[in-house]
């Protein structure tokens, strides 16, 4: 029997996940091309990801795969003690929706000025249109 929960996200940009998780400073692998790589769970069991997360609890890991428009995070999280998967899945989603953000501004023409993140987690941003 499996143990993995899948978990729809919306996320739909490859490259803004690979960013939101080099903030959240997540060690993670890649899948060549099309090719997906196996996201490991109890008993050796596994199932498959383009982009699996390492973690420090031994033989299991946490995956984001392709269904439909959009990301799915995959795990087993009964091996996955010390990681709060709303936590973990809030954190990547912020990060996410900055990167979005930052890159639809910059192609409006808007420079940003200042940036904070306050004491409640949240971004204030300060931007400026180019003239």
């Amino acid at each position: 029997m499996s143990h993995f929960s899948t978990i729809k996200t919306a996320i739909v940009s490859k490259p803004h996940l690979l960013a939101a998780l080099k903030d959240v400073q997540a060690e993670f692998s890649l899948g060549e091309a099309r090719e997906s790589l196996p996201v490991r769970g109890f008993g050796g069991q596994t199932t498959l990801a383009e982009v699996v997360v390492s973690t420090r609890n031994q033989g299991y890991d946490i995956g984001f795969r392709r269904e439909g428009d959009s990301y799915v995070l995959v795990a087993d999280w009964y091996g996955l003690r010390d990681i709060k998967q709303e936590e973990l899945l809030s954190r990547v989603q912020q990060r996410y929706a900055y990167h979005v953000v930052r890159e639809q501004l910059d192609q409006q023409g808007f420079a940003l000025v200042e940036e904070e993140v306050r004491e409640d987690r949240t971004i204030h941003l300060v931007l400026r249109r180019a003239v």
